[in-house]
């Protein structure tokens, strides 16, 4: 139902250009520029040779070809000649993308959230050319100062100038921010004792940051985390008490649901879309994922069997079946993403009116179809880039199809064949509209996340024929994804090579042949033994080439030639961390293979500080150790002791489970929030007021209500602020503290922080209009001296009496 990615996409500037130089090459997203007019070069020696020659900083400028930004930015700023002159005239620019190197892009993503606070797509780094390391950096830029952000041109031209000018201080500068994010990634911490308290404060920060409204963790934009996911239903069986255990079940089934009824869910053609812009999941950024397709159709056929929910069946069936028709390639392996964007405007294809409901459908199943995916009154979506373009329906469903069931008076077997049928007639018509491009090449990470969920869910699910796509794919990475010497590529699109193989392809391929074994020997299938052996070859290989020193695993090889820092990184981000992954592998071989298992404990060692810093950040390596806990094993002690009790020998599952449940301490978090009264009288000729207290746990900070120093450069920190939920006819200020100065590294940008303790006051005034359900709430953005959370909302338990 996708357009292959095409060798360019027609500039909207006029007839095609002649092309640059990266029309040889493979990778979709560099051919979407190969007619730009910037003289790009792809990743490489060529390229720094020639900075360096030409003495001139390397503009480095990261996406890939499903990002919506970077076709906004390559729209605005690298189609115009204007641009593009002065980028060739002052830059040797190079295009890279993400998906094939993403080694590279986790060094300069590192560089620009250090220095700014954020990052994201596309993701423009300058360079020093002799050392590569980066002197400056941002993400999206336009072409005309708007959205608080300077304008392209401007940011080139000061930086070329103080290039010219300032030498010895961008030099410097370079230096200073390598430095800082050699130690930031390099780094693995010191080793520590972690256990039971770890995994008690993951689930316990997880359980507070839940919506229990509409699922999910945190407020919008809203991603949907099936690493947070899976280690809940890891611990579920653990929990000490009913409650906890049901805080959990319910945290798992109110998120899953919500997501599967929401438009983050592709309603009509299965299969989920990025994330959610609001927190309702109602409307998505509409590109797909081959990553989070097969993380989340595992999540559903887990759940469909640990809850006994078939509604949850059917979405890792949906899931799995819109991979297999849309995103299959020749070979059975599977492509990588689809755009969110059709003619540049985003979720085009998605998105419906009445009117076309109507001429799709006939009359009764139009109305049928309009009341049970809500397209009825005003519009969900207008494109916000095409605000004066009609608005449109993301489809969403009003309801489990039991209730509608009940709501239409049939049964939910009729509802279902009623909703199949539509779904049928309105993918059938949509499939008449432009398509979004599909990038067509096949990455090995990520079809080892296929293989791991169609192996999975064919068990789970009973499907055999999910088998055979596992098998079919595994198939097509052993013959065409290893190299003479038995290594993996990184990807192959049309035959051509892609990229250098790094930790996450070996995890997690060696993570889908580990599926792939168990779900044939459940079949009782001759090839079991032969995934097994294959996931044990690759396993060797990984040792081989990213195993350190410590016990740690980095995520590439060390004799990368374009890379200043060689990272070890156990968080999780987008995807599972591949260290994670490698901990869960290690385990399982090591249930029959001793140098296995060592190097699970050595590897959990060598990655302790981190766990202990930011237990949840770590959510895949903590399953790890949820299952060693679980079994009976001793985590691996470490060279620091903690005051928590885990220098003892293995405790029994009885013990974790006490833990987890009511009879533990209750979970650190990283701030403590507390409020001076339980209830608060607010009238017209009253204010309100009360005091709240922050307790910051030691080795972290906040960001202060303004965390900007007047003057300085910005470092993008979710900001202290308390607020009102549904608080109409009241308004709320705090009288907030002012915060101590921090620098992320010498010379960097700096911020105003707290730490410690704070306490300030809180005003709630009576202003014009209706009194609502006033909620209280408080938000903040913790970080340590390793990497920074999420932003966390809290409910302040203060009543409002308002009159």
């Amino acid at each position: 139902m996708s357009n292959e990615s095409p060798s360019h996409r027609g500039s909207s500037h006029g007839p095609p250009r002649r092309a640059n130089r990266l029309a040889g090459q493979s990778s979709p997203y560099l051919l979407q520029h190969a007619h730009n007019p910037v003289d790009w070069w792809a990743w490489g020696p060529d390229a720094f040779a020639e900075a360096r020659r030409r003495d001139v900083p390397i503009l480095l400028s990261i996406g890939y070809s499903t990002c919506y930004w970077c076709h906004v930015m390559e729209r605005e700023c690298f189609e115009h000649d204007d641009i593009a002159a002065l980028m060739n005239e002052r830059f040797v620019c190079i295009k890279l993308d993400r998906e094939e190197h993403p080694g590279v892009d986790d060094v300069y993503m590192s560089a620009v959230q250090m220095t700014t606070g954020r990052g994201g797509w596309p993701l423009n780094v300058f360079l020093e050319p002799r050392s590569l390391r980066p002197f400056w950096g941002g993400t999206y830029f336009p072409r005309e100062a708007r959205y608080g952000l300077p304008s392209w041109p401007d940011i080139l031209t000061r930086l070329s100038d103080a290039w010219r000018r300032e030498r010895a201080s961008v030099e410097a500068q370079a230096e200073r921010l390598g430095a800082a994010v050699r130690e930031h990634l390099e780094s693995e911490g010191q080793a520590v004792n972690i256990g039971q308290r770890e995994v008690s404060e993951a689930i316990g920060r997880l359980l507070r940051s839940f919506d229990r409204v509409h699922g999910g963790f945190g407020g919008a934009p809203k991603f949907p985390q099936p690493a947070f996911l899976e280690l809940l239903m890891d611990v579920r069986p653990l929990a000490g008490d009913d409650s906890t255990g049901d805080a959990i079940e319910a945290a798992v089934r109110t998120t899953l649901e919500r997501m599967a009824m929401g438009g983050v869910f592709d309603q009509v053609a299965g299969g989920f879309h990025r994330y959610s812009v609001d927190e309702r999941w109602l409307v998505p950024h509409f590109e797909k994922m081959l990553y989070d397709n097969a993380s989340l159709a595992i999540v559903y056929a887990r759940a469909a069997v640990s809850l006994g929910d078939p509604f949850f069946a059917r979405i890792a069936r949906r899931t799995l079946d819109y991979l297999r028709r849309e995103m299959r390639l020749a070979g059975g392996t599977f492509a990588s993403a689809q755009d969110a964007e059709v003619d540049a405007r985003e979720g085009k294809c998605h998105v419906w009116t009445p009117e076309e409901i109507a001429s799709a459908l006939d009359p009764a199943e139009a109305a049928f179809a309009a009341r049970v995916y809500g397209v009825e009154g005003e519009p969900n979506f207008r494109d916000p880039h095409h605000p004066g373009e009609p608005g449109s329906f993301v489809l969403a469903l009003r309801a489990r199809p039991e209730r509608l069931a009940h709501d239409f008076g049939e049964s939910a077997a009729a509802i279902q064949d009623r909703l199949d049928a539509v779904n049928r007639t309105l993918l059938a018509r949509r499939s008449e509209r432009p398509q979004p491009l599909r990038d067509d090449k096949a990455i090995t990470s990520w079809n080892g996340l296929a293989i791991s969920a169609l192996a999975f869910a064919s068990v789970e699910l009973d499907e055999p024929e999910y088998l055979r796509a596992a098998e079919v794919a595994a198939d097509a990475l052993w013959r065409d994804h290893r190299d003479p010497h038995g290594r993996l590529i990184r990807s192959r699109r049309v035959g051509v090579v892609g990229g250098s193989a790094t930790l996450e392809d070996y995890a997690y391929l060696v993570r889908g042949l580990l599926d792939l074994a168990r779900a044939a020997a459940s079949r009782e299938e001759t090839r079991a033994t032969e995934h097994s052996r294959r996931a044990s070859d690759l396993t060797m290989i990984a040792r081989e080439l990213f195993r350190d020193e410590k016990g740690g695993w980095r995520d590439t090889t060390a004799d990368a030639p374009d890379l200043f820092v060689r990272a070890a990184s156990i968080s999780d981000g987008a995807m599972p961390s591949p260290s994670g992954v490698m901990l869960l592998n290690l385990l399982e071989l090591g249930e029959r293979d001793d140098r296995s298992r060592a190097d699970a404990l050595a590897l959990l060692s060598a990655f302790s500080g981190a766990i202990a810093d930011s237990p949840l950040a770590c959510a895949t390596a903590l399953r790890g150790l949820v299952r060693m806990l679980a079994n009976g094993d001793a985590p691996p002690a470490g060279g620091r002791s903690e005051p928590s009790g885990e220098g003892r020998d293995a405790p029994e599952p009885s013990e974790v489970a006490d833990h987890l449940g009511g009879g533990g301490d209750e979970p650190m978090l990283p701030v403590e929030v507390f409020a001076g009264v339980e209830r608060v009288d607010v009238s017209r000729a009253a204010p309100g007021m009360f005091r709240v207290l922050l307790r910051i746990r030691p080795g972290y900070h906040i960001a202060a209500a303004e965390p900007n120093p007047g003057g300085s450069e910005r470092f993008e920190l979710s900001p202290l602020r308390v607020s009102l939920v549904d608080g109409g006819g009241l308004a709320v200020y705090a009288d907030y503290p002012p915060g101590e100065l921090f620098r992320a590294f010498e010379g960097g940008p700096e911020a105003l922080v707290h730490r410690g303790e704070i306490e300030f006051d809180v005003v709630i005034e009576r202003t014009e209009g209706p009194i609502g359900r006033p909620l209280l709430t408080l938000s903040y953005q913790a970080c340590s001296e390793r990497e920074c959370l999420r932003p966390t909302s809290v409910e302040l338990d203060v009543a409002i009496d308002a009159v």
